[in-house]
């Protein structure tokens, strides 16, 4: 049948309308529950020893990890809590905390410090002890320059240690990695080594209609099958949207306040992220506000 030009043009504009507002088939790794999905489980922890590794020097690299229950780590009433994305131990003893983090808040660096002290304290013994250390990583993914202003951190990725006045290694037990996203800008083509196809992948991911040939290899198959929108059973995607919801309200909400310089407005997130029945847990990590303060939100809000 003969198509008028009047046609050909709305079906152009159908297609382009469709595009421009497609369904995205892949999960954004960005999110809280996304990211646990990839790297957070059991069924693919083969995902995460590979990512781990690409960090690790040859001597240390991993086999098998066992994930650990962050609540153990303060179990003392009133004690100030810790919350990871992720937090494990390989079986050979290394302590790993790793952290998607989307939005730069005050005193990053300290609260990583903070956060780090808790697998060092859990290895403390009971009696006679010889205070020997298994190694502890702090490994943040950034979606942020944490320090913009000085020009020796405008690096994609950062390995912190322990050295003395002379650039000489005082302790290797505690190490901080901060991959700094914005400044990953590498195009397929340009992608050489493993690390590369990880960053590539965390940060296109949710773009993606199709796994990239680059990725056809057994460990980013199964990324993307996890990642699939489509196999997950109706319970998976309810959390998941209610984590994509909640990063986007968080970053509406931080952008206003930055604007506006107004403080109040994680707590306004807050509120309306309990209000979803989202829990206190999830609130404090999402809004960096002390687990305490939302606590005392949800009290107001007679919520439990």
């Amino acid at each position: 049948m003969f198509q008028t030009k009047q046609n050909i043009m709305k079906k152009r504009t159908y297609r382009l309308t469709q595009l421009l507002h497609r369904e995205p088939v892949f999960i954004n790794p960005y999110t809280d529950y996304g990211f646990k999905k990839l790297f957070g489980t059991e069924a693919n922890k083969d995902l995460l020893i590979d990512f781990l590794n690409q960090f690790l020097p040859e001597n240390r690299l991993i086999e098998d990890v066992f994930f650990q229950n962050v609540e153990n780590l303060a179990d003392i009433e009133g004690e100030r809590k810790a919350f990871f994305d992720v937090y494990c131990t390989a079986r050979t003893g290394e302590n790993f905390i790793v952290e998607m983090q989307k939005e730069k808040f005050q005193n990053f660096k300290d609260r990583g410090l903070y956060y780090s002290t808790f697998p060092i304290q859990a290895q403390a013994k009971v009696g006679t002890w010889s205070f020997k250390l298994k190694p502890v990583y702090f490994l943040g993914i950034l979606d942020f320059e944490y320090d913009s202003t000085q020009k020796a951190d405008k690096k994609l990725l950062r390995k912190v240690a322990f050295y003395d006045q002379d650039g000489d290694l005082f302790s290797d037990t505690l190490n901080f990695i901060f991959i700094q996203m914005p400044y990953f800008n590498k195009t397929e083509k340009e992608l050489v080594t493993r690390l590369d196809k990880w960053l590539y992948f965390l940060k296109n991911l949710e773009s993606f209609d199709i796994m990239p040939e680059i990725f056809n290899e057994p460990i980013f198959q199964k990324g993307f099958e996890t990642a699939r929108l489509a196999a997950m059973d109706r319970d998976d995607f309810f959390n998941y949207e209610a984590s994509r919801l909640a990063l986007m309200e968080a970053r509406a909400f931080y952008t206003l306040a930055r604007e506006e310089g107004a403080e109040e407005g994680r707590e306004e997130v807050a509120q309306n992220l309990l209000l979803e029945g989202l829990s206190v847990e999830f609130v404090a990590k999402t809004t960096k506000l002390p687990f305490e303060k939302v606590k005392l939100i949800a009290k107001m809000l007679n919520l439990k």
